[in-house]
């Protein structure tokens, strides 16, 4: 698997791994399709929906 990080987009972290869908789905990402979260970052996406960046790369990792 490639290496993800907080700083890839949602839609790197995709290409990179589909598998780490469900990972953001479970932490309340729903719309992994839309445009804006094509082009925000990982941390940027765990800022706007509260939730904590650390932990969602523990779970990325973790796959």
């Amino acid at each position: 698997m490639a290496e993800i990080t907080k700083d890839m987009t949602i839609g790197e972290i995709l290409q990179a791994n589909a598998g780490v869908a469900p990972v953001l789905m479970a932490a309340g990402m729903h719309c992994l399709g839309c445009p804006s979260a094509q082009g925000e970052t990982l941390e940027e996406a765990a800022l706007v929906h509260g939730l904590d960046v650390d932990e969602l790369m523990r779970q990325i990792s973790a796959l």
